[in-house]
């Protein structure tokens, strides 16, 4: 279970550190693609919500045992960016460069699935 704390808690600090500049760097994304200018409502609202998931990586870090179905959530969250980004690059429309900005997630996503089997399922006392 401590190695199941360790890397829900590491990822919510990573995701921390690599979502929240996004929010000040609106003119440097804008530079390579669309400004986000012209979808607002996309830009903040993924970088929002992908916010929000760091602190459900938190609530699990603080009891895995007791929080274990959320890992297939979290697993899922890294899985689909991952697929996302093999997608469009397999499609040609994004770049190996765009596409390597997927690699954390995917490591984050195995070790998420290392988390999940290492970690015991807490038995209730109904």
């Amino acid at each position: 279970m401590k190695f199941a704390k360790i890397v829900f808690a590491i990822a919510g600090v990573w995701g921390i550190l690599v979502l929240v500049p996004f929010f000040f760097l609106v003119d440097l994304t804008g530079r390579k693609y669309a400004p986000p200018s012209s979808y607002p409502h996309f830009f903040y609202g993924f970088f929002a919500l992908a916010l929000v998931f760091q602190f459900v990586f938190f609530i699990i870090a603080s009891d895995p045992a007791r929080f274990r179905p959320m890992i297939i959530a979290a697993i899922f969250e890294k899985a689909t960016y991952v697929t996302v980004c093999a997608v469009l690059y397999s499609r040609g429309q994004i770049t190996l460069t765009d596409a390597s900005t997927c690699f954390a997630d995917c490591i984050l996503g195995i070790l998420f699935i290392c988390a999940y089997f290492a970690t015991r399922p807490r038995i209730s006392a109904n």
